[in-house]
């Protein structure tokens, strides 16, 4: 059974790529306990297919504590700066920030947030300088961090503070999510104001984190209508998952008239995920991402989840090379990591033999509320 999809369009192969990376920069991503060498597998595989030659590679900065501040609170950066120097797993004020449990204290982790708000920002400044039409943070993402506590391996929302850089010059910008969980902390940022629209299709069942994201959460005040959640249930494909997602993105477009655009592409949707919900390949994510590439905003793309690692560099890889109008052979290249592909080395990712719990009629009536409230955006 062939699952090979065709990236190749006219489009992109005008588009200017900035991709951020160094090597310090990956090994600090590296060592985050959740996915430990996920930043350098995903940038190996996109080295070894040769997209670095169509992309220009741009060091990270590094995030200084006044940029971060435009978000997160003094008290919370000042703990994390604290804890961050000898890895004190024990201070009893952690728990108040979110940290412990799903947010490990480890020796350096403020370097981490940093580094991955740092690189992000630095992305959005591309964009800005219109040095770039398209820039490229896999290893950014982290959209569940709140303005003062970490939470679901978050500890930055790198995501909140590229949207916040972009809106210096952008009068309004989209943020799309198209992570397995519910982009709760970008929402929650941009949840009062019409400036910033948040879209999010995720899981949404009892129990599941973040708990949030139902069709009822539209945003509030000012920001009323301007949150757009499509809650999904186990076992979703690609084509279904396609169609949804143009159904929304078109009325949402059409409403809300973007100027720029921040996706974050978290890969623990795809099938072999551990998250073991979602049934989705890079092929059903890629016709999202070019869905919205055709629109031609300046735009800043995310990683996120993805925690079958071979998968979710496969996947941010083949979304690199249809952001670049880029067909990749099926074979993986020999490289670093190449013992990790096994046991067929092959790109593709096959959908796994599980049912789609999603109800048609109640994926209709879905999509003909969000666009009852889209029309309600003035």
């Amino acid at each position: 059974m062939s699952c090979r999809g065709d990236s190749d369009d006219d489009s992109s192969t005008k588009r200017r790529v900035a991709y951020i990376y160094s090597p310090e920069y990956i090994e600090t991503c590296d060592s985050l306990s959740k996915v430990p060498n996920r930043a350098s597998m995903v940038h190996s595989l996109i080295e070894a297919y040769g997209l670095l030659e169509d992309m220009s590679t741009v060091k990270p900065k590094l995030a200084s504590m006044e940029e971060m501040a435009k978000f997160h609170t003094d008290s919370y950066l000042e703990h994390l700066h604290k804890i961050s120097q000898d890895g004190d797993n024990d201070d009893p004020q952690s728990v108040d920030f979110g940290l412990g449990y799903d947010c490990p204290v480890s020796e350096g982790i403020f370097d981490y947030a940093a580094a991955v708000g740092g690189a992000t920002l630095t992305a959005a400044q591309c964009l800005l300088d219109k040095k770039s039409d398209v820039a490229i943070n896999w290893a950014g993402g982290w959209h569940h961090a709140k303005k003062d506590e970490a939470s679901g391996f978050c500890y930055v929302n790198d995501a909140v503070l590229g949207i916040l850089r972009l809106r210096e010059k952008y009068d309004r910008v989209l943020y799309v999510d198209v992570d397995l969980h519910h982009g709760d902390g970008v929402e929650d940022a941009f949840s009062f104001t019409s400036k910033v629209m948040t879209v999010s299709l995720h899981k949404f069942s009892p129990g599941f984190f973040p708990g949030t994201g139902d069709l009822s959460d539209t945003g509030l005040g000012k920001g009323r209508w301007h949150a757009v959640n499509v809650p999904l249930e186990d076992g979703i494909q690609d084509d279904r998952y396609y169609q949804i997602f143009t159904s929304v993105m078109q009325e949402v477009r059409a409403q809300f008239n973007p100027e720029a655009m921040v996706m974050q592409l978290g890969a623990d949707t795809m099938a072999g995920d551990p998250m073991c919900s979602f049934n989705m390949t890079p092929v059903g994510v890629g016709k999202c991402l070019q869905y919205v590439l055709q629109w031609q905003l300046p735009t800043l793309l995310l990683g996120g989840g993805g925690y079958n690692l071979a998968n979710t560099a496969r996947c941010w890889t083949y979304l690199t090379a249809a952001v670049l109008g880029k067909t990749l052979s099926s074979e993986i290249p020999d490289h670093e990591f190449f013992t990790e592909y096994g046991p067929d080395y092959s790109l593709e990712i096959c959908p796994s033999c599980r049912p789609d719990r999603n109800d048609t009629k109640h994926l209709d009536q879905v999509i003909s509320t969000i666009k009852g409230n889209l029309k309600n955006v003035v």
